[in-house]
């Protein structure tokens, strides 16, 4: 019998990818908006009822990026989504919450921080409060609900006009200078990879309930972008607008380690690759005006 999965945020870039790799192996309820608005407390209530699930896995959020700098009010918003999904917790037995590595505040470096390390500073921004609210709330509560922290994650259907790696993949297609805006350092973690790590906690009993989820290794936004051109073969250099660093986003994988010791990632060079191949194959719904806005 498949485990039956709730999740939200399946239109998005880590949904999508979710649906994808896991949808065979599970039974994954994806309502869209139209079909279940997450703000309507009455409506979420309802269709948990008709639809006990065994995980919940929670990736929808409203605001916080770039193409949403419009939307107003939007920690109170994704606060009302998480507690309206919070108090119909007796019809999921676990949940699986996409945490930030914005939690322990973005307006200094982030250097290699450990799960301890939480609550040291307050976040300035408020995407980086909201994720930080519902942290604090996940820490302390009883419920069987765990905070997956990412940092840094690339692959497909990820945003390519700002997203560093898809945005480099990209500017090489379509003989684009290369140019990043500020080196930084940055822990960087393929979407692949990260489904596999979902699913080893949709099926285990984790020890904590909070997890700095990436490679664990520190590389510099200007390394990385050449790594990108030299797997894709296209020597060139690259422009750097503004002199200096950027705060520093990189974490201790300790505990994820410990918790799943026999996971591997995979190779770069290998992901680079595969996601460049699939670009190549959308090249032609890809606009080279997106492309030049900068990383």
């Amino acid at each position: 019998m498949k485990k039956r999965i709730f999740l939200t945020g399946a239109s998005g870039f880590i949904g999508r990818n979710i649906v994808e790799l896991l949808g065979t192996k599970y039974q994954i309820l994806a309502p869209s908006h139209n079909e279940l608005n997450l703000l309507d407390t009455e409506a979420v209530k309802v269709f948990m009822q008709k639809n006990p699930v065994d995980v919940l896995i929670h990736t929808a959020n409203i605001g916080g990026k770039k193409t949403e700098a419009h939307i107003q009010n939007f920690v109170s918003l994704n606060l009302r989504i998480f507690f309206n999904i919070i108090r119909c917790s007796s019809h999921f037995k676990r949940m699986i919450y996409l945490g930030s590595g914005a939690e322990f505040g973005k307006q200094l470096p982030i250097h290699q921080v450990k799960e301890i390390d939480f609550g040291k500073r307050i976040p300035s921004d408020d995407f980086g409060l909201y994720k930080y609210t519902v942290a604090s709330f996940i820490e302390e509560t009883k419920m069987p609900i765990y905070n997956l922290r990412l940092f840094g994650i690339y692959g497909k259907y990820e945003e390519y006009r700002f997203r560093l790696i898809s945005n480099i993949i990209c500017q090489v297609l379509f003989d684009i200078p290369i140019t990043i805006r500020r080196n930084a350092l940055f822990d960087y973690l393929y979407i692949d990879d990260f489904i596999m790590i979902l699913d080893n906690f949709i099926n285990i009993a984790p020890q904590f309930k909070t997890y700095n989820v990436g490679c664990g290794k520190s590389e510099y936004l200007l390394n990385i972008v050449t790594n990108i051109l030299s797997i894709m073969k296209k020597p060139q250099k690259i422009k750097i607008l503004e002199k200096g660093f950027n705060n520093e986003y990189t974490c201790s994988t300790e505990r994820l380690h410990n918790e799943i010791p026999s996971f591997k990632y995979s190779n770069f060079e290998e992901t680079v690759k595969t996601l460049a191949e699939w670009y190549r194959r959308r090249r032609s719904h890809i606009k080279k005006t997106d492309i030049l806005q900068l990383v």
